[in-house]
Protein backbone atom coordinates (compact mmCIF):
# COMPACT_ATOMS: atom_id res chain seq x y z
CA UNK A 1 0.00 0.00 0.00
CA UNK A 2 1.25 3.49 -0.89
CA UNK A 3 -0.03 6.46 1.10
CA UNK A 4 -1.42 9.13 -1.18
CA UNK A 5 0.67 12.27 -1.52
CA UNK A 6 -0.51 15.83 -0.90
CA UNK A 7 -2.26 17.80 -3.62
CA UNK A 8 0.74 20.12 -4.02
CA UNK A 9 2.82 17.27 -5.46
CA UNK A 10 0.32 17.08 -8.31
CA UNK A 11 0.47 20.81 -8.96
CA UNK A 12 4.12 20.74 -9.96
CA UNK A 13 6.57 18.28 -11.51
CA UNK A 14 10.12 17.17 -10.91
CA UNK A 15 12.62 19.86 -11.84
CA UNK A 16 13.58 19.50 -15.53
CA UNK A 17 17.30 19.36 -14.83
CA UNK A 18 16.78 16.62 -12.24
CA UNK A 19 15.23 14.45 -14.92
CA UNK A 20 17.59 15.39 -17.74
CA UNK A 21 20.74 14.97 -15.69
CA UNK A 22 19.70 11.38 -15.02
CA UNK A 23 19.91 10.86 -18.80
CA UNK A 24 23.33 12.52 -18.83
CA UNK A 25 24.56 10.25 -16.02
CA UNK A 26 23.30 7.19 -17.89
CA UNK A 27 25.26 8.18 -21.01
CA UNK A 28 28.38 8.80 -18.93
CA UNK A 29 27.97 5.42 -17.23
CA UNK A 30 27.85 3.85 -20.69
CA UNK A 31 31.25 5.40 -21.42
CA UNK A 32 30.24 8.48 -23.39
CA UNK A 33 32.01 11.80 -22.92
CA UNK A 34 29.15 14.26 -22.38
CA UNK A 35 29.88 17.99 -22.52
CA UNK A 36 27.35 19.63 -20.20
CA UNK A 37 26.54 23.18 -21.28
CA UNK A 38 23.13 23.13 -19.66
CA UNK A 39 23.68 23.65 -15.94
CA UNK A 40 24.77 26.87 -14.25
CA UNK A 41 27.11 25.09 -11.85
CA UNK A 42 30.27 27.21 -11.31
CA UNK A 43 33.37 25.09 -11.85
CA UNK A 44 36.00 27.57 -10.63
CA UNK A 45 37.33 27.69 -7.08
CA UNK A 46 36.49 30.19 -4.35
CA UNK A 47 39.33 32.49 -3.34
CA UNK A 48 42.23 31.08 -1.33
CA UNK A 49 41.24 33.31 1.58
CA UNK A 50 37.80 31.72 1.58
CA UNK A 51 39.19 28.19 1.72
CA UNK A 52 41.69 29.10 4.44
CA UNK A 53 38.96 30.68 6.56
CA UNK A 54 36.83 27.53 6.28
CA UNK A 55 39.74 25.24 7.17
CA UNK A 56 40.75 27.29 10.19
CA UNK A 57 37.18 27.67 11.40
CA UNK A 58 36.50 23.94 11.21
CA UNK A 59 39.28 23.35 13.72
CA UNK A 60 37.75 25.54 16.40
CA UNK A 61 36.15 23.63 19.29
CA UNK A 62 33.16 25.98 19.44
CA UNK A 63 32.44 25.84 15.68
CA UNK A 64 30.17 22.82 15.59
CA UNK A 65 27.19 23.77 17.71
CA UNK A 66 23.93 25.40 16.69
CA UNK A 67 24.25 28.91 15.36
CA UNK A 68 21.82 31.84 15.58
CA UNK A 69 18.76 31.68 13.36
CA UNK A 70 19.69 35.14 12.10
CA UNK A 71 23.29 34.22 11.28
CA UNK A 72 26.43 35.41 13.00
CA UNK A 73 27.11 39.06 13.62
CA UNK A 74 30.29 38.89 11.55
CA UNK A 75 28.49 37.42 8.53
CA UNK A 76 25.73 40.02 8.63
CA UNK A 77 28.25 42.82 9.01
CA UNK A 78 30.23 41.47 6.05
CA UNK A 79 27.07 41.45 3.93
CA UNK A 80 26.31 45.03 4.95
CA UNK A 81 29.86 46.10 4.03
CA UNK A 82 29.56 44.26 0.71
CA UNK A 83 26.28 46.01 -0.14
CA UNK A 84 27.74 49.39 0.66
CA UNK A 85 30.91 48.81 -1.35
CA UNK A 86 29.31 47.12 -4.39
CA UNK A 87 25.86 48.73 -4.62
CA UNK A 88 26.19 51.84 -2.44
CA UNK A 89 23.24 50.59 -0.37
CA UNK A 90 23.22 51.04 3.41
CA UNK A 91 21.83 48.07 5.35
CA UNK A 92 21.55 47.72 9.10
CA UNK A 93 23.32 44.42 9.80
CA UNK A 94 21.30 43.78 12.95
CA UNK A 95 17.84 44.23 11.45
CA UNK A 96 17.89 44.36 7.62
CA UNK A 97 19.80 41.20 6.70
CA UNK A 98 18.77 37.55 7.09
CA UNK A 99 21.31 34.91 6.01
CA UNK A 100 19.83 31.97 4.12
CA UNK A 101 20.86 28.47 3.12
CA UNK A 102 21.12 29.69 -0.45
CA UNK A 103 18.75 32.23 -1.94
CA UNK A 104 16.54 29.46 -3.41
CA UNK A 105 15.46 28.77 0.15
CA UNK A 106 14.38 32.39 0.37
CA UNK A 107 11.88 31.98 -2.47
CA UNK A 108 10.05 29.39 -0.38
CA UNK A 109 10.29 31.37 2.88
CA UNK A 110 8.98 34.56 1.27
CA UNK A 111 6.10 32.68 -0.34
CA UNK A 112 5.14 30.94 2.91
CA UNK A 113 5.34 34.23 4.77
CA UNK A 114 3.25 36.45 2.51
CA UNK A 115 0.94 34.23 0.46
CA UNK A 116 -2.36 32.71 1.45
CA UNK A 117 -4.18 30.22 -0.81
CA UNK A 118 -5.83 32.15 -3.61
CA UNK A 119 -3.48 35.13 -3.45
CA UNK A 120 -2.04 36.11 -6.81
CA UNK A 121 1.63 36.23 -7.77
CA UNK A 122 3.04 38.05 -10.79
CA UNK A 123 5.77 35.90 -12.35
CA UNK A 124 7.77 36.74 -15.50
CA UNK A 125 6.74 34.65 -18.49
CA UNK A 126 10.42 33.72 -18.81
CA UNK A 127 12.24 33.14 -15.53
CA UNK A 128 13.58 30.85 -12.87
CA UNK A 129 11.08 27.95 -12.61
CA UNK A 130 11.08 28.08 -8.80
CA UNK A 131 9.10 31.34 -8.76
CA UNK A 132 6.20 29.60 -10.44
CA UNK A 133 6.58 26.21 -8.73
CA UNK A 134 6.81 27.51 -5.16
CA UNK A 135 3.87 29.88 -5.68
CA UNK A 136 1.77 26.94 -6.80
CA UNK A 137 2.96 24.77 -3.91
CA UNK A 138 1.66 27.27 -1.35
CA UNK A 139 -1.70 27.50 -3.11
CA UNK A 140 -1.25 30.88 -4.81
CA UNK A 141 -2.50 31.76 -8.28
CA UNK A 142 0.31 32.38 -10.79
CA UNK A 143 -0.23 35.17 -13.31
CA UNK A 144 2.54 35.45 -15.88
CA UNK A 145 3.48 38.93 -17.01
CA UNK A 146 4.89 39.53 -20.50
CA UNK A 147 8.45 40.57 -21.24
CA UNK A 148 9.04 42.69 -24.34
CA UNK A 149 11.73 41.11 -26.49
CA UNK A 150 11.92 44.20 -28.70
CA UNK A 151 12.71 46.26 -25.57
CA UNK A 152 15.42 44.04 -24.18
CA UNK A 153 13.16 41.66 -22.27
CA UNK A 154 11.69 44.40 -20.09
CA UNK A 155 8.24 44.07 -18.46
CA UNK A 156 5.30 45.40 -20.43
CA UNK A 157 3.98 47.84 -17.81
CA UNK A 158 0.77 48.59 -19.70
CA UNK A 159 -0.19 44.92 -19.61
CA UNK A 160 0.97 44.66 -16.00
CA UNK A 161 -1.69 47.18 -14.99
CA UNK A 162 -4.39 44.92 -16.38
CA UNK A 163 -3.12 41.90 -14.43
CA UNK A 164 -3.43 43.43 -10.97
CA UNK A 165 -6.46 42.62 -8.82
CA UNK A 166 -7.20 43.13 -5.10
CA UNK A 167 -5.70 39.66 -4.50
CA UNK A 168 -2.32 40.43 -6.12
CA UNK A 169 0.28 40.12 -3.36
CA UNK A 170 3.76 39.52 -4.81
CA UNK A 171 5.70 40.34 -7.97
CA UNK A 172 8.91 38.46 -8.79
CA UNK A 173 11.66 40.37 -10.59
CA UNK A 174 15.14 39.19 -11.61
CA UNK A 175 17.78 41.43 -13.27
CA UNK A 176 20.33 40.78 -14.65
CA UNK A 177 17.66 38.47 -16.01
CA UNK A 178 17.84 34.72 -16.19
CA UNK A 179 17.59 33.21 -18.78
CA UNK A 180 17.79 36.11 -21.28
CA UNK A 181 20.73 37.97 -19.71
CA UNK A 182 18.91 41.32 -19.95
CA UNK A 183 20.85 43.84 -17.81
CA UNK A 184 19.49 45.64 -14.76
CA UNK A 185 18.85 49.37 -15.19
CA UNK A 186 17.89 52.08 -12.76
CA UNK A 187 14.97 53.08 -14.96
CA UNK A 188 13.58 49.53 -14.79
CA UNK A 189 13.93 49.38 -11.02
CA UNK A 190 12.33 52.80 -10.55
CA UNK A 191 9.33 51.73 -12.63
CA UNK A 192 9.05 48.51 -10.66
CA UNK A 193 9.12 50.31 -7.30
CA UNK A 194 6.53 52.84 -8.50
CA UNK A 195 4.32 49.99 -9.68
CA UNK A 196 4.63 48.15 -6.35
CA UNK A 197 3.87 51.30 -4.36
CA UNK A 198 0.85 52.12 -6.51
CA UNK A 199 -0.70 48.67 -6.14
CA UNK A 200 0.59 47.80 -2.64
CA UNK A 201 2.44 44.73 -3.90
CA UNK A 202 5.54 43.16 -2.36
CA UNK A 203 8.30 43.40 -4.98
CA UNK A 204 10.70 40.46 -4.66
CA UNK A 205 13.96 40.91 -6.53
CA UNK A 206 16.33 37.99 -7.10
CA UNK A 207 19.84 39.34 -7.70
CA UNK A 208 22.46 36.56 -8.03
CA UNK A 209 24.11 37.58 -11.34
CA UNK A 210 25.07 41.22 -10.89
CA UNK A 211 28.82 40.52 -10.57
CA UNK A 212 29.15 38.09 -13.50
CA UNK A 213 30.18 39.64 -16.84
CA UNK A 214 28.53 42.89 -15.79
CA UNK A 215 29.17 45.67 -18.29
CA UNK A 216 28.63 48.51 -15.81
CA UNK A 217 28.54 49.16 -12.07
CA UNK A 218 26.32 46.53 -10.41
CA UNK A 219 22.98 47.82 -9.17
CA UNK A 220 20.65 46.70 -6.38
CA UNK A 221 16.91 47.29 -6.41
CA UNK A 222 17.26 48.60 -2.85
CA UNK A 223 19.27 51.56 -4.16
CA UNK A 224 16.04 53.06 -5.55
CA UNK A 225 14.38 55.64 -3.31
CA UNK A 226 11.44 54.15 -1.45
CA UNK A 227 12.31 50.57 -2.39
CA UNK A 228 12.62 49.36 1.20
CA UNK A 229 8.97 50.20 1.80
CA UNK A 230 7.73 47.70 -0.79
CA UNK A 231 10.65 45.50 -1.82
CA UNK A 232 12.93 42.72 -0.63
CA UNK A 233 16.06 41.46 -2.36
CA UNK A 234 17.58 37.99 -2.45
CA UNK A 235 21.27 37.60 -3.15
CA UNK A 236 23.64 34.67 -3.25
CA UNK A 237 27.31 33.72 -3.19
CA UNK A 238 26.77 30.81 -5.57
CA UNK A 239 27.55 32.53 -8.85
CA UNK A 240 29.38 35.65 -7.70
CA UNK A 241 31.90 33.86 -5.48
CA UNK A 242 32.06 30.31 -6.98
CA UNK A 243 30.30 28.86 -3.93
CA UNK A 244 27.16 27.20 -5.33
CA UNK A 245 27.45 24.03 -3.24
CA UNK A 246 28.12 25.96 -0.06
CA UNK A 247 24.50 27.19 0.04
CA UNK A 248 25.12 30.72 1.22
CA UNK A 249 22.74 33.57 0.50
CA UNK A 250 20.67 36.20 2.22
CA UNK A 251 17.56 38.33 2.23
CA UNK A 252 18.01 42.10 2.41
CA UNK A 253 14.94 44.11 3.42
CA UNK A 254 13.44 46.48 5.95
CA UNK A 255 13.12 45.13 9.49
CA UNK A 256 9.36 44.31 9.35
CA UNK A 257 9.92 42.07 6.33
CA UNK A 258 12.96 40.38 7.87
CA UNK A 259 11.07 39.74 11.11
CA UNK A 260 8.11 38.30 9.23
CA UNK A 261 10.23 35.87 7.19
CA UNK A 262 12.11 34.84 10.33
CA UNK A 263 8.86 33.53 11.85
CA UNK A 264 8.81 30.92 9.07
CA UNK A 265 12.53 30.29 8.69
CA UNK A 266 13.10 29.70 12.41
CA UNK A 267 10.67 26.78 12.24
CA UNK A 268 12.41 25.22 9.24
CA UNK A 269 16.15 25.15 10.01
CA UNK A 270 18.52 25.68 12.91
CA UNK A 271 21.12 28.00 11.49
CA UNK A 272 24.18 27.57 9.31
CA UNK A 273 27.53 26.02 10.15
CA UNK A 274 29.77 28.61 11.79
CA UNK A 275 32.70 27.70 9.55
CA UNK A 276 30.70 28.43 6.41
CA UNK A 277 29.77 31.83 7.74
CA UNK A 278 33.38 32.62 8.60
CA UNK A 279 34.40 31.58 5.08
CA UNK A 280 31.67 33.80 3.66
CA UNK A 281 33.08 36.75 5.59
CA UNK A 282 36.42 36.20 3.86
CA UNK A 283 34.80 35.71 0.43
CA UNK A 284 32.79 38.91 0.67
CA UNK A 285 36.09 40.76 1.06
CA UNK A 286 37.47 39.44 -2.24
CA UNK A 287 39.16 42.37 -4.02
CA UNK A 288 37.87 43.77 -7.29
CA UNK A 289 40.75 42.08 -9.15
CA UNK A 290 39.51 38.64 -8.07
CA UNK A 291 36.15 39.34 -9.69
CA UNK A 292 37.85 40.73 -12.82
CA UNK A 293 39.97 37.58 -13.15
CA UNK A 294 36.90 35.35 -12.83
CA UNK A 295 35.05 37.40 -15.44
CA UNK A 296 38.02 37.18 -17.80
CA UNK A 297 37.65 33.40 -17.73
CA UNK A 298 33.91 33.69 -18.40
CA UNK A 299 34.62 36.08 -21.27
CA UNK A 300 36.72 33.43 -23.02
CA UNK A 301 33.94 30.92 -22.57
CA UNK A 302 31.39 33.44 -23.82
CA UNK A 303 33.28 33.82 -27.10
CA UNK A 304 33.34 30.05 -27.58
CA UNK A 305 29.64 29.83 -26.70
CA UNK A 306 28.82 32.51 -29.27
CA UNK A 307 30.61 30.37 -31.85
CA UNK A 308 28.41 27.45 -30.73
CA UNK A 309 25.25 29.48 -31.36
CA UNK A 310 26.59 30.70 -34.69
CA UNK A 311 27.26 27.13 -35.80
CA UNK A 312 23.61 26.23 -35.22
CA UNK A 313 22.45 29.45 -36.88
CA UNK A 314 21.12 31.12 -33.74
CA UNK A 315 20.97 34.85 -33.12
CA UNK A 316 21.60 36.54 -29.75
CA UNK A 317 21.81 39.90 -28.02
CA UNK A 318 25.43 40.89 -27.27
CA UNK A 319 24.27 43.09 -24.37
CA UNK A 320 23.58 40.04 -22.22
CA UNK A 321 25.06 39.79 -18.73
CA UNK A 322 25.44 36.89 -16.30
CA UNK A 323 26.78 33.37 -16.68
CA UNK A 324 24.53 32.15 -19.51
CA UNK A 325 24.03 32.84 -23.20
CA UNK A 326 20.46 32.98 -24.56
CA UNK A 327 20.08 32.24 -28.25
CA UNK A 328 17.13 32.31 -30.67
CA UNK A 329 16.79 29.30 -32.95
CA UNK A 330 16.72 29.70 -36.73
CA UNK A 331 13.59 28.67 -38.63
CA UNK A 332 15.47 25.63 -39.97
CA UNK A 333 15.42 24.04 -36.50
CA UNK A 334 12.07 22.42 -35.80
CA UNK A 335 12.05 22.83 -32.02
CA UNK A 336 14.29 23.39 -29.02
CA UNK A 337 13.29 20.05 -27.51
CA UNK A 338 14.15 18.17 -30.68
CA UNK A 339 17.51 19.93 -30.97
CA UNK A 340 18.42 19.35 -27.30
CA UNK A 341 17.59 15.65 -27.51
CA UNK A 342 19.43 15.24 -30.79
CA UNK A 343 22.58 16.97 -29.56
CA UNK A 344 22.59 14.86 -26.41
CA UNK A 345 22.02 11.50 -28.10
CA UNK A 346 24.06 12.02 -31.29
CA UNK A 347 26.79 14.44 -30.22
CA UNK A 348 26.82 13.96 -26.44
CA UNK A 349 26.43 17.69 -25.85
CA UNK A 350 23.79 18.85 -23.39
CA UNK A 351 22.21 22.32 -23.59
CA UNK A 352 19.08 23.76 -21.95
CA UNK A 353 15.89 24.30 -23.97
CA UNK A 354 14.30 27.69 -23.46
CA UNK A 355 10.83 26.35 -22.74
CA UNK A 356 11.79 25.17 -19.26
CA UNK A 357 11.86 28.86 -18.28
CA UNK A 358 8.40 29.52 -19.70
CA UNK A 359 6.32 28.87 -22.83
CA UNK A 360 7.75 31.93 -24.58
CA UNK A 361 11.11 30.13 -24.63
CA UNK A 362 9.99 27.52 -27.15
CA UNK A 363 12.25 28.93 -29.88
CA UNK A 364 15.29 29.53 -27.68
CA UNK A 365 18.17 27.67 -26.08
CA UNK A 366 20.44 28.58 -23.18
CA UNK A 367 24.12 27.80 -22.80
CA UNK A 368 25.93 27.82 -19.46
CA UNK A 369 29.40 29.33 -19.22
CA UNK A 370 30.38 26.85 -16.49
CA UNK A 371 32.60 24.73 -18.70
CA UNK A 372 36.26 25.36 -19.68
CA UNK A 373 36.47 27.13 -23.01
CA UNK A 374 38.49 24.26 -24.49
CA UNK A 375 35.51 21.96 -23.90
CA UNK A 376 33.10 24.50 -25.39
CA UNK A 377 35.25 24.68 -28.52
CA UNK A 378 35.24 20.87 -28.60
CA UNK A 379 31.44 21.01 -28.48
CA UNK A 380 31.50 23.45 -31.40
CA UNK A 381 33.46 20.93 -33.46
CA UNK A 382 31.10 18.11 -32.52
CA UNK A 383 27.95 19.91 -33.67
CA UNK A 384 29.17 21.15 -37.03
CA UNK A 385 26.64 20.08 -39.62
CA UNK A 386 23.99 19.09 -37.08
CA UNK A 387 21.47 21.54 -38.54
CA UNK A 388 21.83 19.86 -41.93
CA UNK A 389 21.36 16.36 -40.65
Amino acid sequence: MIIETAQRTRQTSEYYFSVKLAEVRKLVAEGHDVINLGIGNPDMMPSEETLTALSEAAGKPHAHGYQPYVGTVRFREAIADFYKRIYDVALNPSSEILPLIGSKEGITHISLTFLDPGDEVLVPELGYPAYRAVSQMVGAVVKEYPLREESGWQPNWDVMESLVTPRTKIMWLNYPHMPTGAPATRELFEKAVDFAQKHKILLCHDNPYSLVLNKKKPISLLSVEGAKNVAVELNSMSKSHNMAGWRLGWLAAAKPYIDAVLTIKSNVDSGMFWGLQEAAVAALKNPEQWHKDRNAVYQGRLEASEAFLKTIGCTWDPAQEGMFLWGKLPDTVESAEQLVNRLLVEKHVFIAPGFIFGPKGQRYIRLSLCMPKERVWEAVERIKGIEKG
